[in-house]
């Protein structure tokens, strides 16, 4: 399980024994992040499915799938405030995922968003060696957008109803970034 640390955040990857502080951070940001993700079921609020969901996680990283890294602040290591995930990643000639995130609706506007997406932007580049990441957002995610354009992320377009977001299909901004050493 890898690890990585900013001057305040911890960046680390989570196996099954971490099922109840996932779970505390979804029933936290419940309502908050509804808006922007897909619609999720009642079961998906329980431990039991946090262990899958993380046994996933597991299965994706070791296959080269996905690579999803938590944040928690130094001085509170037990608490999540968000996660960053690297998805859909594409080997070959292509070398490229998509990146997704959420964070804590108490910790918004604090910097820690950009400050962790930065680092973990690094280690794909550098260890994961992936060309290409691409960051689709919903037009009207203001905050999100700011955040990839803080970071060196290009708009590239619309896409039409891309992803089907709390029970409806939704355009998103496509953000691309490259690996300036690749």
């Amino acid at each position: 399980m890898k690890q990585f640390e900013t001057d305040r955040l911890q960046l680390k990857q989570l196996g099954p024994s971490h099922a109840e502080q996932v779970l505390q951070f979804y029933i936290q940001n419940k309502q908050f992040l509804e808006k922007w993700e897909a619609k999720k079921s009642e079961a998906f609020f329980t431990v039991a499915t946090q262990v899958e969901l993380l046994k996933q996680d597991q299965v994706h990283y070791t296959n080269g799938q996905a690579v999803k890294f938590w944040i928690c602040k130094k001085e509170e290591e037990t608490k999540l405030i968000g996660c960053i995930n690297f998805s859909n990643i594409i080997r070959s000639i292509m070398q490229s995922c998509y990146v997704g995130y959420k964070m804590d609706m108490d910790e918004n506007g604090k910097g820690y968003l950009t400050e962790a997406l930065r680092l973990a932007i690094n280690v794909m580049f550098e260890e994961y060696h992936i060309h290409r990441i691409e960051a689709p957002i919903m037009p009207k995610n203001k905050a999100s957008i700011r955040v990839v354009e803080k970071l060196g992320f290009e708009r590239e377009g619309l896409t039409k109803q891309m992803l089907k977001v709390n029970d409806r299909r939704e355009d998103h901004v496509r953000f691309s970034l490259l690996n300036p050493n690749d």
